[in-house]
């Protein structure tokens, strides 16, 4: 108990230290620096706000167990009366607490890139894809947000190869991060003349969008293609030369963007696309990671690697990092995400608590 009031008032003292910063007239005085400061405050204030009720509670509980040695009878049992009640809010509180105490993802409010390709399974991968494409843009919809494709790569089947998407709007890292990995799908194809189940796989990567003032990058560390856009097949479908293709020369990453007419705007995805990447990619090195951050999280697209399988013939869908199986397949690839994305949540928040050694 004592152990998580020292460590709340970090909380406290750190919001306290900023009010008082803010209300400082030179700080004041500069917009991006009081902003800052507002956001961090505003992130702070939960758990500031936490830590006053829970240490309200204990002196309540203080007081209660005090009333029992009173030797009023009628006082003892309502103290035993508020006692229960009041170890129920501070069991509750101090789980809240617990949360709080995680180390905060810098990237939570972040709008993000979102990244799908097929993986092993051939033509039936390339239209699992399109199927996960669809599940998210019918989520993005339901959450207010907006998805809109950077780049993408068809197949003849009527599959895709790989789709680059942004999707903006409030929260959208803090709810799409975990999908990112490999998932996996069990089906009878169309083709499929026996009735025989296929497994493919298709990889998913969620990196953070990184703005201007993220990654720095140098011009001369940049090399820019341009060329003519081709469909499904090569065949050309532009007249001029609208493509782009990026590469930035330290570190080898490859953007290519092909969906719009205007050369600009090709480039302009392009580099937002870039800039993402090679953002994921510091915060990876920093913390000692080897592996690029699409590699580490989608991995190389083997079934082994799923972190979801969606199995048609039994309408279900795991996740198998949670370990959480819903029987509704169907409403899940349409968009209705949410009680599959809150069960992992959950799982990733408690190993957290584990890992930091809160529980």
């Amino acid at each position: 108990m004592s152990e998580l009031l020292d460590k709340i008032a970090v909380f406290e003292e750190r919001a306290a230290h900023i009010e008082e910063k803010l209300a400082d007239p030179e700080i004041a005085s500069q917009p991006a620096e009081y902003g800052k400061l507002a956001k961090e405050l505003a992130g702070l204030r939960p758990a500031a706000d936490v830590s006053v009720h829970y240490r309200k509670v204990l002196a309540e509980i203080e007081d209660a167990n005090a009333m029992l040695n009173d030797e009023d009878p009628e006082l003892q049992q309502l103290a035993r009366g508020e006692l229960d009640e009041l170890e129920a809010r501070r069991c509750v509180l101090e789980d809240e607490i617990r949360k709080h105490l995680i180390p905060r993802d810098q990237n939570d409010e972040k709008n993000v890139i979102l990244e799908v390709r097929a993986g092993t399974g051939g033509d039936e991968a390339a239209l699992f894809a399109m199927d996960l494409l669809r599940m998210y843009t019918r989520y993005a919809e339901k959450q207010g947000w907006r998805l809109e494709i950077l780049s993408s790569s068809n197949t003849d089947g009527g599959g895709m190869k790989e789709v680059i998407a942004t999707v903006t709007g409030d929260q959208v890292y803090s709810r799409l991060k975990y999908e990112r990995g490999v998932h996996r799908v069990q089906r009878v194809p169309a083709t499929e003349s026996q009735g025989r189940i296929h497994t493919s796989t298709v990889t998913v990567a969620v990196l953070p969008e990184a703005e201007e003032v993220d990654v720095h990058i140098e011009p001369s560390d940049l090399r820019i293609d341009v060329f003519r856009a081709s469909g499904p097949g090569g065949q050309s479908v532009n007249t001029t030369d609208s493509a782009v293709r990026i590469t930035h020369v330290p570190t080898g990453a490859v953007v290519q963007c092909q969906d719009e007419k205007s050369q600009h705007k090709n480039k302009a995805k392009a580099m937002k696309v870039l800039r993402s990447r090679l953002l994921e990619h510091e915060q990876q090195r920093s913390a000692d990671e080897r592996a690029s951050a699409r590699r580490e999280q989608v991995g190389s697209g083997e079934r082994s690697e799923k972190i979801r399988t969606y199995n048609y013939p039994q309408s279900r869908v795991t996740d198998h990092r949670a370990g959480v199986t819903l029987h509704r397949l169907e409403a899940i690839v349409e968009g209705d995400l949410d009680e599959m994305l809150d069960a992992v949540r959950v799982h990733m928040t408690a190993q957290a608590v584990a890992q930091e050694g809160l529980a």
